[in-house]
């Protein structure tokens, strides 16, 4: 891990960074307090950032690559909660408020840079930047009700219906996931996406 101000290629991630969904209007004085509190990390394909039941937690600004939530259970059986990708972000926000361990792991789908910093780092921080806590804490309700819709549509919609609502909600995603992965999300066979990309095309 690295700190920006080292980072050979800090110049394009502070303009990634500053794309992000929740940084885009940091106001100067805001970033420069913000900066020294992050570390670039590369992490390969299949890397784990956060795993489920660690009391260790972090936030998680994506720079690169495609990140998943992931939960499984005793058996080893994983279910897929959503995906997050450049200029997005994931969190254990919600764990640390209810100082419980996370309830997911997170992990990357692909090859993936991500800045990142302590929970309790970030939690200081924000409790000084009015504006960005109010849009951050927004974020993860909104990304909560994502999950929740979701766990919803697995019940309520057959396979034609998920696949065509993935490529409705998710059109910066479509032919970035590998098929595995996304089939696993929508609780499908890899055989079966196959059979539904051919009859269900891209909107």
């Amino acid at each position: 891990m690295t700190a920006i101000a080292s980072h050979p290629q800090r110049n394009s991630i502070r303009l990634q960074l500053h794309q992000n969904l929740i940084l885009r209007e940091l106001p100067s004085a805001a970033w420069e307090e913000l900066e020294p509190l992050l570390e670039i990390a590369e992490v390969r394909k299949g890397g784990l950032l956060v795993h489920q039941g660690s009391t260790e937690m972090e936030q998680f600004f994506i720079l690169e690559g495609v990140l998943k939530r992931v939960v499984a259970n005793a058996d080893g059986k994983e279910m897929i909660l959503r995906f997050a990708a450049e200029t997005d972000m994931d969190t254990s926000y919600a764990a640390w408020c209810l100082k419980t361990p996370v309830p997911y792991s997170i992990v990357a789908v692909t090859k993936a840079v991500v800045a990142k910093l302590p929970m309790p780092a970030w939690v200081e921080y924000i409790e000084h930047q009015p504006a960005v806590k109010h849009r951050f804490e927004y974020e993860v309700m909104r990304l909560m009700s994502e999950v929740m819709a979701h766990t919803i549509t697995m019940h309520l919609l057959d396979a034609p219906g998920r696949l065509a609502r993935f490529q409705r909600k998710h059109r910066e995603l479509l032919g970035r996931l590998p098929s595995k992965e996304l089939a696993a999300y929508l609780n499908l066979t890899p055989e079966t996406l196959s059979r539904l990309k051919q009859r269900v095309p891209a909107a």
